[in-house]
């Protein structure tokens, strides 16, 4: 009787660990494709937002948030798509999730500093650019620079945006965006020199960009030399015949005296 009353116990025992073996490979399996489809559902999101289709990023990216999905990349992703719709604090809301989930995530750092650049909020810009650029181990150091050169100049502190600039082009001289910063401020501080060399040094870089052209025939054009103001106008139209810099520099070679 009591041999009988043990082999039912070690029957029961057995089957237990059985079930439970069952089960715990079944949730395993279920994790495990749970995060095929997270991992799935933010690469497309990220694909989207490298195509510039943000409504359709922020589709993917709300899939893996109701799947469970919280890590500072896809915080700074959700910044990034609400930014591309114009969002601003929803982006902002985010780039602090992924900064409070890791203090040290960079990109979420800048990118943050980058939002209130859109909310002309320069000083709270200014505050995130700086935290960045204390980082030695931020692989681009160059953008955040760029950024405060840029948040400098609109406050007015154009000595501020030079330095910030020519750090950012110590580092990568072939920055467009710093040459283009460097451009107007050395404009605005009346080295128009400087300033047609850093807007020419662009327009080898970027020959497209209609602002850049413009702007760089103003700086011909402020520093007297018209004819070389009137081709760079010319080139604006040629580039983007529709667009307002078009018109503007159509305007421009007019006055100069110029045949569009």
């Amino acid at each position: 009787m009591f041999k009988l009353k043990s082999e039912r116990c070690i029957k029961t025992l057995l089957l237990s660990i059985c079930l439970l073996f069952i089960f715990s490979c079944a949730t395993g399996v279920k994790n495990k494709d749970k995060r095929k489809q997270i991992e799935a559902s933010k690469n497309l999101g990220e694909a989207y937002l490298a195509e510039g289709d943000y409504s359709l990023a922020l589709k993917e990216f709300l899939k893996v948030e109701a799947m469970g999905g919280d890590d500072p990349f896809l915080h700074n992703d959700f910044g990034l798509a609400y930014m591309g719709k114009g969002k601003i604090d929803l982006a902002i809301t985010h780039f602090k999730k992924a900064i409070k989930l890791n203090p040290e995530y960079a990109p979420a750092l800048n990118n943050l500093g980058t939002a209130y650049l859109a909310k002309k909020e320069w000083d709270k810009a200014i505050e995130w650019f700086e935290v960045v650029t204390n980082d030695i181990l931020y692989a681009t150091p160059h953008f955040p620079l760029s950024n405060m050169g840029y948040a400098y100049y609109h406050k007015g502190d154009y000595e501020l945006s030079l330095k910030y600039y020519k750090e950012a082009l110590d580092i990568e001289p072939k920055f467009v965006n710093a040459l283009y910063g460097l451009g107007k401020t050395c404009k605005a501080l009346g080295k128009l020199d400087e300033a047609v060399k850093a807007f020419e040094k662009a327009v080898a870089l970027a020959p497209q960009l209609s602002n850049l052209l413009y702007e760089t025939g103003l700086a011909y054009k402020e520093n007297g030399d018209h004819q070389k103001a009137i081709e760079l106008f010319k080139r604006v139209m040629i580039s983007s015949p529709d667009s307002a810099f078009a018109e503007l520099a159509e305007k421009e070679i007019l006055r100069l005296g110029g045949t569009p």
